[in-house]
């Protein structure tokens, strides 16, 4: 899917799942390289104690360094989620947000040990955090690269 990135923001901010759990992408950088993602509390997507649903908490942070890799790699890769996990630090009811960045080093990780068509499997450590710069949760991303063969 080639977007630009005002208009992939659009979309995601446009995504039924996320308008129903109330997240919102406040910044996508014109280089792909960064996304900021954030979420209040709402009544619609609080748990038995009024504070933060873990499952939206994973949800705001989900699928974006997919999609960020997908657009700068293109279309000779082959990238899918491959694990995740998250540890819940702290629980809040204050609006969260998270920044998802991929550096140079990131690419180059990638590029070097998917250059002779291996799989590799890098994994990306999340840290969502409340208005006050506290970490609420720990996401831990595993993605699946792999360079497609070249056609003959």
């Amino acid at each position: 899917m080639k977007l630009s990135p005002k208009s992939m923001k659009r979309f995601l901010n446009l995504y039924p799942p996320y308008i129903g759990a109330g997240i919102k992408i406040t910044h996508l950088s014109q280089d792909w390289r960064e996304l900021h993602v954030a979420m209040s509390v709402r009544w619609y997507n609080r748990n038995a104690v009024n504070t933060h649903f873990g499952g939206s908490l994973y949800s705001m942070v989900d699928p974006h360094l997919m999609l960020l890799l997908m657009q700068l790699l293109g279309r000779d890769y082959f990238i899918w989620d491959k694990a995740a996990d998250i540890e819940f630090l702290k629980a809040t009811k204050k609006k969260v947000n998270c920044v998802i960045s991929i550096s140079d080093n990131d690419l180059e990780e990638i590029k070097h040990h998917t250059q002779g068509g291996d799989k590799y499997f890098p994994t990306f450590t999340l840290e969502i955090k409340d208005e006050m710069g506290d970490v609420i949760a720990r996401v831990n991303k595993t993605l699946y690269v792999k360079r497609k063969p070249l056609k003959a």
